[in-house]
């Protein structure tokens, strides 16, 4: 007596929805029938039926896809990936090695522009005649009053450059 209801359910739904596992309603509202998972931009609610044992992840998209927080801006969340934690620190360690590899780089420079400026300082200093050259290519040779302006800028460099 038990198959009587199910022969009496086979004759009441359509061929196509009998074969069907999975039903759901599309963007346009209309009730749909497949063996296979509607499409990820279905959401969980517009699905009507699902195979017996089947949990099909919630795929809606977002409108607009929202980009991951780093873990460094998110006190307290530490990532479980060990490449990607690898990936980061050494991406750190070559930031921190550029820096440094800069700042060593300027140090140098500020050094060398140092002891230009304390020869040229002694040569001020020392009251021997200094010539310059000057744009049109004519050498000039510095008088007194050229002499105190060109020891105010070189100490003025020996102040920014001799730390």
């Amino acid at each position: 007596m038990a198959a009587a209801p199910l022969m009496l359910a086979a004759l009441f739904t359509s061929p196509t929805e009998a074969a069907a596992q999975w039903k759901w309603r599309d963007a346009q509202g209309q009730i749909q029938y497949s063996d296979r998972p509607p499409p990820p931009g279905v959401l969980d609610k517009d699905i009507l039926g699902r195979p017996s044992g089947s949990a099909r992840a919630a795929q809606a998209l977002p409108s607009a896809p929202v980009p991951a927080a780093p873990a460094a801006a998110l006190p307290g969340l530490k990532s479980s990936d060990p490449e990607l934690e690898a990936r980061k620190r050494k991406a750190e360690a070559e930031k921190d090695a550029a820096k440094k590899a800069a700042d060593a780089e300027r140090a140098k420079t500020r050094a060398a522009n140092c002891e230009r400026a304390r020869s040229y300082q002694r040569s001020l200093d020392s009251g021997m005649r200094i010539a310059r050259t000057t744009a049109s290519g004519e050498r000039e040779v510095l008088d007194d009053a050229a002499r105190a302006q060109e020891t105010s800028r070189n100490r003025e460099v020996l102040n920014s450059n001799c730390k």
